[in-house]
């Protein structure tokens, strides 16, 4: 069937035209492409935040920017990057998009849902941006807004609060959507271990969306009702206890980790196997560890709470979990590389993004646990070795991962192919400068540095310099990344139905997929990552 008016086959791209068909559209792939668009442009926007950040500290003293605008400039750069980007990200786009397909179903369980999600979702981005523009007075709380200073700063903290609560409705409704399609919309024939890895991590995802976002949700109301209504839960001065607010804010904001990196973990899993042509390894204890991290990671919110006057026996006990949760990870780490061992491997974009995500997540991992432990911690806490080691995990973990995702998928996505030496000098510029700009903090951090501040010791000034030059090597890269990209959506190569030669279910249909992914549902009748089976020749 091809589409009159163009000639084309009939796909979900043009099998209804015009702005108003995706504005109402509840195809899962459709709304996953508007989420894309939608964190791409504030992802745009909090790194030009944060480009303009780096070169304020260029020099010691004020050189672009007063320390006022400094203060609410990091705030919502954080607000942007781990609220509207980072934790719907892998998720929101690439599991809206695959999900179903990968499993064999036409949709999400329910798709009107899902698009109420997105339009939530961009009601919370569009007061979060309004946060910083209402009445002159920017907050300037940091993205954790820690109290009592939330609680009291003349800012407007209550419309960012606010914004954040309505983004995590849109999260839990995601979660409880992926939780629902994958218990009762699997294809016939797929049991649980014949479920791909992906899948897997958005099961083990969605789970921390539902039960732990709650938690901060009813955190920044109580936030919202004592700033309005004078109710003494965490300000000292009304009878609360700010120390409440960081166990009820961490109880959340330690699982929402987990909500960015388990995509990423699910997306390269998928990776390496396709582009080593051999079966994942150890796919059991891939499943498990994904499902351990996400429970483990419900315990171990204490460990950001180490200088705050926890008592010796909770700190010691945050301390072990904190070690315990590297075991799963760990076991990722092995079978990501004893998958690509012995393989017949193709370094195309894809691969070299996953392979820099082990790098950059295995630094982030280790710093982290230099950071886990009671001695170092003490010494390092509020120092910019937690930026560096944060940044690590999430912009080298997720972010690298979406990087890889997009790669990956881009040709099933549009139908077309990208350049792959743009790619790979997109690529080169993308790993040197966020190494160059985030690893000197780790040196800086140890010297002494605490984060968030404005001004600094001349002694610390070369770290300072280094990454700010990495950061306009970052950019470098992401303005050739995304060029290639939105260049070739519409002018690439055609791409064939299977160009990584892949297993999984979305490389048996059609490039860009049919509106309703399959004409017949499939009846899965073999073990995931057969590249020996029928089908995939």
């Amino acid at each position: 069937m091809t589409n009159s008016s163009t000639s084309e086959p009939l796909n979900y791209l043009n099998h209804k035209t015009g702005l108003w068909s995706w504005l109402t559209s509840t195809d899962h792939k459709r709304i996953g492409l508007m989420y894309m668009y939608t964190i791409t442009i504030f992802f745009c926007t909090a790194a030009i935040l944060g480009l303009l950040m780096r070169i304020e500290k260029l020099a010691p003293g004020q050189t672009i920017m007063t320390a006022q605008t400094y203060n609410g400039m990091f705030t919502i750069h954080g607000i942007i990057m781990i609220f509207i980007v980072v934790i719907p990200g892998l998720a929101a786009v690439f599991g809206n998009f695959f999900l179903p397909i990968m499993i064999g179903a036409k949709d999400v369980a329910f798709p009107k849902l899902n698009l109420f999600s997105w339009y939530v979702f961009i009601t919370g981005a569009a007061l979060g941006l309004y946060s910083q523009f209402a009445n002159g007075h920017s907050p300037d709380t940091g993205w954790t807004f820690y109290v009592p200073y939330s609680s009291s700063a003349s800012s407007n903290v209550v419309i960012a609060l606010t914004a954040a609560f309505v983004l995590g409705f849109a999260s839990i409704l995601t979660g409880l959507n992926f939780i629902v399609t994958i218990h009762r919309m699997r294809a016939p024939g797929m049991t649980w271990f014949r479920m791909p890895l992906f899948p897997w991590s958005l099961y083990a995802t969605a789970w921390i969306q539902l039960l732990a976002t709650p938690i901060v949700g009813i955190t920044l109301l109580m936030v919202i009702a004592e700033r309005t209504l004078h109710i003494g839960f965490f300000d000292p001065s009304l009878g609360g206890d700010p120390i409440l607010y960081q166990h009820l804010f961490w109880i959340y904001s330690h699982p929402a980790v987990y909500v960015m990196i388990l995509p990423a973990m699910g997306v390269v899993t998928e990776i390496f196997p396709t582009f080593s042509q051999k079966p994942v390894f150890g796919y059991v204890p891939i499943v498990f560890s994904s499902l351990a991290i996400a429970l483990v990671g419900y315990f171990v919110w204490g460990h950001h709470m180490f200088t705050s006057g926890i008592s010796y026996e909770s700190r010691w006990f945050f301390s072990f979990l904190t070690f315990l949760v590297a075991i799963p990870s760990a076991i990722k780490v092995f079978n990501w590389l004893s998958t690509m061992y012995g393989g017949s491997v193709d370094l195309k974009p894809p691969l070299l993004f996953a392979i820099s995500f082990i790098f950059l997540f295995t630094i982030g991992g280790f710093t982290g646990l230099t950071l886990g432990s009671l001695a170092t911690n003490i010494q390092l806490h509020n120092t910019d070795f937690v930026v560096a080691h944060f940044h690590y995990i999430i912009f080298g973990g997720m972010g690298f991962a979406f990087f890889a995702a997009i790669h990956y998928w881009f040709p099933k996505i549009y139908g077309r192919m990208y350049n792959f030496k743009w790619a790979n000098i997109s690529w080169g510029f993308l790993f040197v400068g966020f190494n160059l700009l985030y690893f000197p903090l780790f040196v800086i951090g140890i010297q002494g540095m605490p984060r968030r501040y404005f001004d600094y010791d001349p002694k610390f000034q070369t770290g300072e310099v280094l990454s700010t030059i990495g950061a306009f090597i970052l950019i470098i890269g992401l303005i050739g990344m995304i060029s290639n990209l939105v260049y070739h959506s519409r002018r690439g190569a055609i791409a064939p139905a299977n160009p990584w030669h892949g297993v999984t279910l979305e490389w048996q249909i059609p490039s860009p997929p049919p509106h309703e992914n399959f004409d017949e549902i499939p009846v899965i009748t073999y073990e995931p990552y057969r590249f020996d089976h029928p089908h995939t020749n």
